[in-house]
């Protein structure tokens, strides 16, 4: 007689668009055994634009129904502007559920930088938090961190994944703020504190006045996820999960094509 295969409940990633894909491709490469379903909330997006209660309001009850659906392991909220905002309301809304959150890499490129000298590249939703302000009293009081908000940055990175042509002038405008000089040091790390920013960034290196490290925290966030998410013994990947769900309903051609792209049905 063999024994049953364990049902494995899903991993949901959720951000406002498609930018959490960044998040979505490292934690499949850790958590090989798991299903995933990836909810974008573009019928919201830009969350940028918000303002905050309207927006809070409309992710927990985003999130009461998907619980209720889908029933996942764990929710990795793939979006600074989302988890800064919102991370504490969700977990004090549904205690039984694991939120697994993306906040700046501030602490890392505290630890990390030579010059002292570090930049986050962020949405104006998530420069405006305090809980930005609190990561860098608590972790880089020793550096002077520059908080650049911009506005069209995420837009910009959903067209050019989408494959859509973005000018470099238009992209400068939005970085350039990033590059600090001070007393014969330059700024050495920039913090990429919106997920749809690392698909950008060869984009950025290529366009950038000179080298810095571009500090994408996906990784980071997958590995804390697989340290949340149990390892069970002869788990068979399950066939009836990894798919794409959009609140708009509504996908055009080319983001359909991604998505097959990352192995998700829509």
């Amino acid at each position: 007689m063999t024994a049953p295969t364990h049902e494995l409940k899903p991993v949901l990633v959720f951000d406002s668009g498609i930018g959490g894909l960044t998040v979505l491709r490292e934690a499949r490469v850790l958590m090989p055994e798991r299903g995933f379903i990836y909810v974008a909330d573009d019928a919201g997006f830009p969350y940028g634009g918000w303002e905050e209660q309207a927006l809070k309001e409309r992710i927990v009850g985003l999130f009461g129904r998907l619980l209720q659906e889908y029933d996942p392991e764990v929710c990795i909220i793939a979006c600074n502007t989302a988890f800064t905002l919102v991370g504490a309301d969700l977990r004090a809304a549904f205690p039984q559920m694991t939120f697994v959150g993306t906040v700046p890499a501030i602490k890392p490129a505290a630890e990390r930088t030579r010059s002292g000298l570090v930049s986050v590249l962020a949405t104006p939703g998530t420069v405006r938090r305090a809980y930005t302000r609190d990561l860098i009293q608590s972790f880089a009081q020793q550096c002077h961190v520059r908080l650049v908000g911009s506005e069209n940055l995420a837009r910009m990175a959903e067209a050019y994944i989408r494959g859509d042509a973005v000018s470099d002038e238009a992209v400068i405008e939005e970085i350039d703020q990033c590059f600090v000089e001070k007393d014969g040091r330059r700024t050495d790390i920039v913090v990429l504190a919106c997920t749809h920013y690392p698909f950008m960034a060869n984009l950025f290196r290529r366009l950038a006045p000179w080298p810095v490290d571009w500090l994408d925290p996906a990784e980071a966030i997958a590995r804390r996820a697989r340290t949340l998410v149990p390892l069970v013994a002869d788990a068979v990947h399950p066939d009836n999960f990894d798919f794409a769900v959009f609140t708009s309903g509504q996908q055009d051609f080319a983001t359909r094509r991604l998505m097959q792209g990352f192995g998700l049905r829509v």
